[in-house]
């Protein structure tokens, strides 16, 4: 049974595998370059962090640039909140535009608050707001739909990013250091790759 997040994943992925590859690529031999030339340390879980990140991120533009806005809304919305009700709580809909709105930058939330060290919300908010007014403003320009109600919804998701970053932060000295040494976060990182290309590879072949 193929479920709203799987349509929703096979239709992004069905685009963006091949800029993934290329991507990933690309990126590999900066990155390989770079450790050689400077005499970085090659730290696994780092990079397959990054690549996820890269991953994010093709995947997100995929979103804002393809996907049919048709079922959601047909006009610009200045209205905040005019959009979110039109929705039923639990409907088809509701998930995929409001939960899909909200969990889409979770993601966002986490990865900008790490590499950019926010420490405090306000900049965080400032930071997701300044992304997703970006992505509305894209969408604009592309001849697609501006949406209030979307901003309100990605700035939520980035906000709870910013508050599992804070708190894997705040419990990270209480971890044991087994938990936070370079080979069990190496064995984390390949599981979580293994499981994400075993899901995607499931998704695909449906």
């Amino acid at each position: 049974m193929i479920t709203p997040l799987d349509s929703t994943i096979k239709g992004v992925m069905e685009f963006t595998w091949p800029m993934v590859i290329i991507c990933v690529l690309t990126l590999s031999s900066i990155r390989i370059t770079d450790i050689v030339k400077n005499k970085k340390p090659f730290v696994l879980y780092k990079e397959i962090f990054l690549l996820f990140f890269l991953i994010y991120i093709l995947c997100l533009f995929q979103i804002v640039t393809f996907e049919d806005q048709s079922l959601f809304i047909s006009s610009n919305n200045l209205v905040p909140f005019k959009e979110i009700m039109r929705y039923k709580v639990g409907s088809r809909l509701f998930i995929k535009n409001v939960i899909g709105n909200v969990v889409m930058f979770i993601p966002y939330g986490i990865f900008a608050s790490l590499y950019a060290k926010l420490d405090k919300p306000f900049h965080a908010l400032c930071l997701v707001f300044f992304a997703s007014v970006t992505v509305e403003t894209t969408q604009l320009l592309i001849g697609r739909v501006f949406d209030i109600d979307d901003i309100i919804l990605n700035v939520i998701g980035g906000l709870i990013g910013y508050g599992i970053y804070r708190l894997i932060d705040m419990i990270g000295d209480s971890i044991p250091k087994v938990f936070k040494s370079n080979w069990f976060l190496n064995c984390v990182s390949v599981i979580l790759l293994g499981v994400f290309i075993g899901y995607i590879w499931m998704v695909m072949v449906r």
